[in-house]
């Protein structure tokens, strides 16, 4: 298994596990035949998509076959009041108008695009405690590890006063009681859509790709 290394605590894994980058396609190509690898499980975020792209490189070129372990999208419901975008520059776009109050669901990464829109109060939630401030006017930071509850969410989104969700189509249930809340409570999501990937062998099951991995080990793919 290999992170990326963005959170400092990662959960403890039953298997070898590495971190950080491997070069690009050539570096992991070269990684994979130096650690005689016979198959490839992408699970990265969805969001992922040059370590995902690269993955597929690699895998080719290295001749190792590749299943993708994908989240189903989340759908908006009855009651979601979703506005779409395709990324995040058309999250930042999104934000011009008077100040909000805005609940940022994209983990520390993405949140200096939004300095840009100072005029918004922002409500943040990491994972980790960051080493320096985030560069936003007006924030408030929340520190704290999923998976959430519906409850929790609606709470928190009640007791910060939140007018608008911006978050990433992650798919799965360990991030959707914020959508579940913000349904219930009738505050507008923007949700930013997922990015184009290669053409690759995906599965949302994890049985799927166990049996996968068998039937390609039994008949020496």
């Amino acid at each position: 298994m290999s992170y990326a290394g963005r959170t400092a605590r990662p959960r403890p894994q039953p298997v070898p596990v590495r971190v950080g980058g491997f070069g690009g396609a050539e570096g992991l190509a070269a990684w994979l035949r130096a650690e005689r690898v016979t198959h490839v499980v992408d699970a990265t975020h969805p969001f992922a998509a040059r370590i995902s792209a690269n993955a597929v490189a690699a895998a080719r070129c290295a001749g190792v076959p590749l299943m993708a372990l994908t989240r189903p999208a989340w759908r908006a419901r009855s009651g979601d009041r979703w506005t779409h975008v395709a990324d995040l520059d058309a999250a930042v776009a999104a934000l011009d108008g008077p100040p909000r109050r805005v609940m940022l669901a994209l983990g520390r990464m993405h949140v200096e695009r939004f300095a840009a829109r100072p005029q918004h109060d922002y409500l943040l939630r990491f994972v980790d405690r960051p080493e320096h401030a985030p560069a936003l006017p007006h924030h408030r930071l929340v520190i704290d590890r999923g998976p959430f509850t519906e409850t929790g969410d609606r709470r928190l989104l009640v007791e910060h006063g939140t007018e608008l969700i911006v978050c990433k189509n992650a798919g799965g249930e360990g991030a959707a009681a914020k959508l579940t809340a913000a349904r219930g409570l009738g505050v507008p999501v923007l949700m930013i859509d997922r990015p184009a990937l290669p053409e690759r062998r995906t599965s949302d099951s994890v049985a799927a790709v166990l049996d996968w991995l068998a039937h390609s080990t039994d008949r020496g793919v």
